[in-house]
């Protein structure tokens, strides 16, 4: 059979006219991480059509960023947001010296690596309810040497980390059940329902990581969650009820709200 003729090659102009007609916001700096990320003008048209498609730009490309890493996606990964560099950042600000970290509800184990590429060697795990998103955690927390375990909360973690975490990071679901509905068609329709579904007042999750934490952590060891602004009050006192020293941390300008919690 004769070979078919090669994809001539989209301009940038075209690109961003492509994305711009589907409703990307933010066309020029889309065309700009399709371009630089295909290999191939074959590549490219087939990004741009994933991305007219609706698909999110991480899950195109197949990276996102994250406190200066490129952390791997895939389809039906949940994609870190940059509100949740604030979690990070709080987490290091409370434990510097911080050597067993884990990412519980990881995800693509975002915040996991994270912590770990600031900390320096620690002995990271990152654990998650969704088998899907194993390979993904894998490929990003394993140059840190990092740990990945599928199972529901805590009862996917290794036994002898109990009483040892100094950080343990759990950015739960908190999206209320009848919520889910409203949200962007690229989270709603291209991300897992577990990873956003937070139950009737978003809060489930969150509840049961409060009330098991505190027999992982260290002592002074932190749990840290992300939450909104709406559910803060309602988590912070789950967190108290734990017997966890308990304070809120906001970043207006990234509508990140994370609450941390100590073990005494």
């Amino acid at each position: 059979m004769p070979s078919l003729p090669p994809v001539p090659p989209l301009s940038p102009a075209s690109v961003v006219t492509a994305l711009r007609a589907a409703g990307c916001v933010f066309a020029e700096d889309e065309a700009e991480l399709i371009l630089a990320s295909a290999r191939t003008p074959e590549e490219v048209a087939a990004m741009v059509d994933r991305r007219v498609a609706g698909l999110p730009l991480e899950h195109v490309v197949g990276w996102a960023g994250f406190r200066g890493l490129r952390i791997v996606v895939g389809p039906g990964v949940f994609v870190p947001r940059r509100r949740t560099e604030l979690l990070v950042e709080e987490a290091l600000a409370q434990a510097p010296e911080a050597s067993v970290v884990v990412d519980l509800c990881c995800g693509s184990g975002a915040v996991g690596a994270a912590l770990a590429a600031a900390l320096g060697p620690v002995e990271l795990h990152a654990a998650d309810l969704d088998p899907a998103v194993a390979p993904c955690a894998r490929r990003n927390v394993a140059p840190f040497g990092g740990h990945v375990h599928t199972g529901d909360l805590f009862s996917a973690l290794p036994g002898e980390l109990r009483g040892r975490v100094d950080i343990l990071a759990a950015n739960v679901p908190y999206v209320p059940t009848g919520e889910v509905a409203l949200l962007p068609a690229e989270a709603r329709e291209h991300e897992p329902l577990v990873a956003l579904d937070g139950g009737a007042d978003g809060l489930d999750v969150l509840r049961r990581v409060a009330a098991g934490a505190p027999s992982w952590l260290a002592p002074g060891g932190c749990l840290l969650v992300e939450t909104s602004e709406r559910q803060a009050p309602s988590a912070v006192r789950e967190f108290i009820l734990a017997g966890l020293d308990t304070r809120l941390a906001v970043s207006e300008e990234r509508y990140a709200n994370v609450v941390i919690g100590v073990r005494p």
